[in-house]
């Protein structure tokens, strides 16, 4: 099978690469060349911008596309578009952002409630819009190629290459022992899934030629951030002391949820970590146990640059420096009479 990947070259296309080529497939890349450009040397790589370049793709033929990459509806419109004669198939990564957090209730299948936008114009990709922008990508993608299209609204995506830290914290963090704050308590569920994993699978449905919207997250039993940690002690051999805060706590003092601290969502709003993922289930995913991506996150994380391989500075995009966590561990103290 021929694909093309829009993107390719980082973190998730970048296994969805590695994922085709392992499966014998001919891939062609698109993107801009600015991202690991050296990556996949035997690949055949077309540089272009997505919102100017698209030209640099006609005349070409492939059996299926997959958009990596598309945040904005028009951008998303223009390429499925485009490419709409040129493939039998179209797979867009949009994510589990599109529902409706206030009205997202544990267990909720593809047919969940979507975010929406006051200004559906809007092409600035922030908090606010992200979720509504991606519901209108999907939107412009299956008017495009009716039928045709494979949704894959993904969960948070975590394992080597993650340029987040959005996961990588937790073991790398656990790894450095010590007082570790973590949020809420231990039965707190979370939802995962390895790039891996996903990339396989999408592989497999783009094969197959399987359209239609999928939550795809992880994994297929109940996962708790507690899971995680425990995990991650065991993996490294850590003998960190695990103080959990609470939501309220960790609000008040500002802690951004997901990012400063990963995995983390205030508890009335973590049903968009509990979503149903039976139909992806039923289509053939699958995962690989936690302790492998784990020990597999941490022997890449020990390939990376000095000042990226523990939360000493403000190198690191997720996940709370030592010096914010230490304030933090003491404030908590001071409430809790610890």
């Amino acid at each position: 099978m021929d694909i093309l990947i829009l993107g390719g070259t980082q973190f998730l296309g970048r296994h969805l690469t590695e994922a085709a080529l392992k499966a014998g497939h001919q891939v062609t890349l698109f993107n801009r060349g600015k991202t690991n450009p050296g990556l996949f040397p035997q690949v055949e790589q077309i540089n272009g911008d997505r919102n100017s370049d698209l030209s640099k793709l006609a005349g070409r033929r492939w059996d299926a596309a997959i958009d990596t990459c598309g945040y904005i509806p028009r951008h998303v419109r223009d390429s499925a578009t485009a490419l709409a004669d040129a493939v039998e198939h179209y797979t867009f990564i949009s994510t589990i952002s599109v529902y409706d957090g206030d009205r997202l209730l544990p267990n909720m299948d593809e047919s969940g409630p979507l975010s929406g936008l006051e200004d559906e114009t809007t092409e600035e990709v922030n908090g606010a819009t992200y979720g509504g922008l991606k519901v209108l990508c999907e939107q412009a993608a299956e008017a495009a190629m009716p039928g045709r299209v494979l949704q894959v609204r993904s969960g948070l995506i975590v394992g080597p290459h993650d340029p987040t830290d959005r996961f990588t914290y937790w073991p790398v963090r656990l790894a450095m022992g010590g007082n570790i704050l973590a949020p809420g308590g231990p039965n707190r569920r979370v939802q995962i899934i390895d790039g891996r994993d996903q990339a396989e699978w999408i592989i497999r449905m783009a094969e197959a030629r399987q359209a239609g919207t999928y939550n795809v997250t992880g994994p297929d039993y109940p996962l708790t951030i507690g899971d995680v940690i425990n995990t991650s002690q065991r993996v490294t051999g850590s003998h960190a002391t695990i103080v959990w805060a609470s939501d309220e706590f960790l609000l008040e003092q500002n802690v951004q949820p997901f990012m400063e601290m990963p995995l983390w969502v205030p508890e009335r709003y973590n049903a968009i970590q509990m979503v149903n993922v039976d139909r992806a289930l039923q289509a053939g995913l699958t995962f690989r146990p936690l302790e492998q991506t784990i020990q597999d996150t941490l022997r890449w994380n020990a390939t990376r640059a000095p000042s990226e391989r523990e939360y000493r500075d403000g190198n690191r995009r997720g996940g709370l420096m030592q010096a914010r966590e230490a304030e933090l561990l003491t404030a908590w103290s001071q409430r809790s009479g610890g």
